[in-house]
């Protein structure tokens, strides 16, 4: 098999119509954002763009996810898929990162976060005539994440730096929380350590949204890159060794990584909260 596959993979790439590279192909189109609906309100852009529509599609599927899972008189395999989503949210993100105190307020936030973003990411992976573009007038199918685009994980992340320091403010007072961020150290480093404090407070916006943010995109990117390699270099038998390829990928984002980011998201969103809140922790 190993001969098999080698051997296709050479007679792909010497055929001469992928040796003159004639197709054009660039997968980061995919994630340009368009005004499908102009709305401009004085200096704010509200335009409706296909990142809105994902989100607006993500929102709904979230809440019915929620129904249809949580909402039941009688046990079933509904319910116990949803006790089990419910399980993970409480044990794994919000008892892990929140004080017990502070998990009746939070736990709904965190859980909810961890939905919606593993929602939103696997539609990311379902092809859907939201592309924006037709093809004799039928819309043209495609995949997108919303969370591809760095303006949605930044907007998720600001939610949860704004409602880090609101708590910690609340539960322990300005003064006692913004002494927090200064550690004990001798005063002549003091002036070298606070700036580096308040620097890696904002620091944490990076490490949420531009980790969803990469990783999403990343994956989008390699899926489509492989596929593209037939139109670039006009290949059909490329499809024995592009094809496969990105179906491994597609099956390891969707597995694996969509999972993942969304719990890590969730999980250090909890953690920043709760240490607002128990600074001293």
């Amino acid at each position: 098999m190993k001969r098999v596959f080698v051997t296709a993979t050479l007679l792909a790439l010497s055929l001469p119509a992928p040796a003159l590279a004639r197709g054009e192909f660039n997968p980061t189109t995919e994630f340009e954002q368009h005004e499908w609906i102009s709305i401009h309100l004085g200096p704010l852009n509200m335009s409706i763009t296909k990142a809105v529509v994902y989100l607006f599609l993500g929102t709904v599927l979230t809440i019915l996810l929620g129904l249809v899972l949580m909402r039941g008189k009688t046990l079933n395999r509904r319910q116990t898929v949803g006790e089990q989503i419910y399980e993970v949210a409480q044990v794994q993100v919000a008892e892990q990162g929140l004080p017990s105190k502070a998990i009746g307020r939070w736990f709904p936030y965190v859980a909810t976060l961890m939905l919606f973003i593993w929602v939103l990411n696997m539609i990311g992976f379902i092809p859907l005539p939201l592309t924006g573009e037709t093809w004799h007038g039928v819309p043209t199918w495609g995949i997108y994440a919303a969370t591809s685009s760095l303006s949605v994980t930044l907007a998720l992340a600001i939610l949860t730096f704004l409602f880090t320091h609101f708590e910690g403010i609340r539960w322990n007072g300005p003064v006692r929380y913004f002494k927090s961020w200064i550690p004990e150290a001798p005063k002549p480093l003091l002036a070298l350590i606070v700036p580096l404090e308040i620097l890696g407070q904002f620091m944490r916006l990076i490490s949420l949204s531009v980790r969803l943010f990469a990783n999403m995109l990343a994956g989008h990117i390699l899926i489509l890159t492989f596929l593209g390699l037939m139109f670039i270099l006009e290949s059909v038998v490329l499809a024995v060794v592009t094809v496969p390829v990105a179906t491994a990928f597609y099956l390891f984002e969707v597995v694996i990584v969509v999972s993942i980011q969304a719990f890590i998201f969730a999980a250090l969103s909890a953690i920043y909260i709760g240490s607002a809140i128990e600074p001293e922790h």
